[in-house]
């Protein structure tokens, strides 16, 4: 009976299996389902209630949360285009970069070597989900993109742990970041732009997936969140704002913009035994100086009339950029009423063999021309005789903590105990003033703008933009001073010039007076301010006050 039943359940089991799948397939290929499946339902965002807005929330570009975000679909199409371009460039990058890290621990750990089996970051390239551009009063453009990246990277690295390989595995790799991108200083120099600065205005979130020889280890419990906090803090040390990361762009040589560095102070002492330029038998010097390098007018000494040992005893003040390559140039010219003026000799003297606040005396011996190994320049054309001393000015600027008090003098300074330390408020430095630009300035009668900066009884003037009511000038005046400039005032006019003669040729388009307490405090300003008597006229302004 045993047997029976066992052969009558394999016959069963036999005849019902084919001829349920046969039932099955039938069922499945010609019946019709009751129920199909619907399209989802649009709905805008106003009809949504607050659960389903909680929900999508996270999805929702930032350009549509908030309005000072730009919709830059054309960026993501430009990525989308360049992106396998980009794959290549970035990759080969990472090779270059990481070859050194791995030399490192070839022999350590008994590692034979560690080399990329693969490395491409897929087909999917980052999306931008808005950009915010901020203005602002420096050289440089800010900006910050909302960057989210759901990528399918192919990145293998192979260990080889002496008959062992071991492969590691990056897959499902997922990064939302908040970078933001600082294109700085802005340079007349393609691509008008020196360094890349990025900094992480908050901790990324990154998520991935790692195999080891083949196995996924981030499942293992508690693993997972391990490596996530040790990323962000990773991160965080390196690139968190105010951390950056810098990626020059242009060699600084070509791209940095020099500022002055210090003064020199020249004495003009005397000449000796100077050429007979006149028909009598005399000459009429005086001596032109000014540092190599630079675009600045000469300074001159007062003229000696018919002596040819003069003696002239008086000062000048330099500014210098660049005390390494830059040089004083020395011209001894005889003055003549009619025609031009004959150079009597001149001189180099490189600022490199100055000793930083040290006076040096200089006899020297007067050139025709600057080119020594002229073999014809064999005449004696006297000596002068020159005192130099270049004073850098202070790498640390000198900051008040407080304004003036009412009786109009200073008030406490910072981190200030002693007399030595209140001895540069008294000592002299460079008052520069970089005339950058206005905007809206409007004349009655034409627009041809320029700005006059009037200090001291000084008077200076930028070039004329003609045609326009937003002129950008970018010029710099320089101003040495003995004292700081406090309970000072500095004047800057814009002005409007008609070409050619006319009653009214110059028309004034507003004015503005700028104290100078507050650039002595900080050592840097860098604003607009509204012009007087101008409707909407506004100019920028950068003050810096170096001290020696």
């Amino acid at each position: 009976m045993g047997f029976l039943n066992t052969f009558l359940e394999l016959l069963g089991f036999g005849i019902g299996l084919p001829f349920g799948l046969l039932i099955g397939f039938f069922l499945f290929v010609y019946s019709k389902p009751k129920d199909t499946v619907k399209d989802p339902v649009v709905r805008p965002l106003h009809e949504l209630d607050t659960g389903a807005l909680l929900d999508i929330l996270p999805d929702i570009p930032l350009w549509v949360k908030c309005p000072d975000y730009e919709r830059v679909d054309w960026l993501n199409k430009f990525l989308s285009v360049m992106w396998p371009y980009l794959d290549k460039a970035v990759c080969a990058m990472i090779r270059r970069t990481t070859q050194s890290m791995f030399a490192e621990y070839i022999g350590k750990y008994k590692i034979q070597a560690i080399e990329f089996e693969h490395l491409t970051l897929g087909t999917l390239p980052p999306t931008i989900h808005g950009l915010k551009v901020y203005e602002t009063n420096e050289k440089d453009l800010v900006m910050e993109p909302a960057i989210r990246w759901a990528g399918n990277p192919n990145i293998v690295l192979v260990l080889k742990l002496m008959s062992l390989q071991v492969t590691v595995q990056l897959v499902d790799l997922q990064i939302f970041a908040a970078p933001r991108v600082a294109l700085k200083p802005l340079v007349p120099t393609f691509p008008c732009f020196a360094n890349i600065v990025v900094s992480l205005m908050e901790r990324p979130h990154v998520d991935f997936g790692l195999k080891i020889l083949g196995g996924d280890v981030m499942s293992i419990p508690g693993l997972y969140r391990l490596v996530q906090e040790m990323i962000k803090k990773k991160v965080a040390s390196l690139y968190l704002w105010p951390q950056t990361l810098d990626i020059p762009i242009l060699d600084s040589s070509t791209a940095i913009i020099k500022k002055p560095v210090g003064i020199l102070h020249v004495k003009v002492v005397r000449a000796n035994k100077l050429l007979k330029a006149d028909l009598l038998g005399t000459s009429d010097p005086y001596v032109k100086l000014n540092l190599t390098g630079e675009k600045l007018p000469a300074k001159k000494t007062t003229i000696k009339k018919k002596n040819l040992n003069p003696e002239w005893n008086e000062n000048f003040k330099l500014v210098v950029k660049d005390p390494e390559s830059q040089a004083l140039q020395l011209q001894v010219f005889d003055w003549d009423k009619v025609g031009g003026h004959d150079r009597l000799g001149m001189q180099l003297v490189p600022l490199k063999v100055l000793t930083p606040r040290e006076t040096k005396d200089f006899t020297l011996d007067l050139l025709k021309h600057t080119n020594i190994s002229d073999s014809r320049d064999k005449k004696q054309r006297g000596q002068i005789v020159v005192q130099l001393t270049y004073v850098p000015f202070r790498e640390d600027s000198i900051k008040f903590s407080g304004p003036l008090d009412g009786n109009g003098e200073m008030g406490s300074v910072s981190g200030r105990s002693s007399p030595e330390e209140e001895a540069p408020l008294s000592g002299a430095g460079l008052l520069s003033v970089m005339v950058q630009g206005a905007e809206d300035v409007e004349g009655k009668r034409h627009h041809n703008p320029y700005a006059l900066v009037l200090f001291r009884g000084e008077r200076k003037r930028t070039k004329t933009i003609k045609k326009t009511r937003d002129p950008r000038w970018n010029e710099e005046f320089q101003f040495t001073l003995d004292q700081p400039p406090l309970r000072e005032l500095i004047r800057i006019e814009v002005m409007s010039k008609r070409k050619g003669f006319s009653f009214r040729s110059k028309e004034s388009l507003g004015h503005v007076e700028i104290k100078l307490d507050d650039v002595v405090y900080n050592g840097r300003i860098n604003q607009k301010y509204h012009l007087i008597d101008s409707r909407n006229g506004v100019i920028h302004v950068e003050i810096r006050w170096s001290t020696v």
